[in-house]
């Protein structure tokens, strides 16, 4: 079990099913809460991640017109150091993150926050092959990735984020 997963497993309330780790929404959001608060105070790191390399996504609601703001890993592209990219993963859920959704609908609008810098952003859902090839990268990386993509029958998305300085 990953180490975030493992952070969520000592969530009360916490149920265990076929298709993987359930959490009450509200549950779920003072979780993301409290990892945003420590992400900031912290200047990027949040224990539960490890050494994993983190961001804050901060984007639009699709329908709520609200910003939210999403913790997440994220890849660094090797080539520019402008892009980096993040995984609709979801833990292997079988439907794509509200965060996706909210970037397809506000691709334009998004704050990354990576450490202490905050960056505007624009957003690019990766076509397959490229999408493949940067998602194998990331499994490679953080085997926990490739078992989610293993629990799901979608394709997880992978997009990148055009950081403006």
């Amino acid at each position: 079990m990953c180490r975030q997963c493992s952070a969520l497993a000592s969530l009360p309330n916490l149920m265990h099913q076929d298709e993987g780790l359930i959490v009450d929404k509200q549950q779920a959001l003072t979780f993301n809460e409290t990892n945003i608060a420590e992400f900031r105070t912290s200047h990027g790191r949040v224990a539960s991640f490890g050494v994993a390399p983190l961001l804050l996504l901060t984007s639009i609601g699709a329908r709520s017109g609200e910003r939210r703001t999403n913790p997440m890993m994220y890849l660094a592209d090797e080539h520019d150091p402008e892009v980096v990219y993040v995984f609709a993963s979801a833990a292997g859920a079988d439907e794509n993150p509200a965060w996706f959704h909210n970037i397809l609908a506000h691709p334009d609008d998004l704050e990354v926050e990576i450490g202490d810098a905050r960056h505007a952003a624009t957003a690019e859902v990766l076509p397959e092959q490229e999408r493949s090839e940067v998602y194998a990268v990331q499994a490679g990386l953080f085997p926990g990735f490739a078992g989610y993509q293993e629990k799901t029958s979608r394709v997880i998305p992978v997009i990148a984020l055009k950081l403006e300085h």
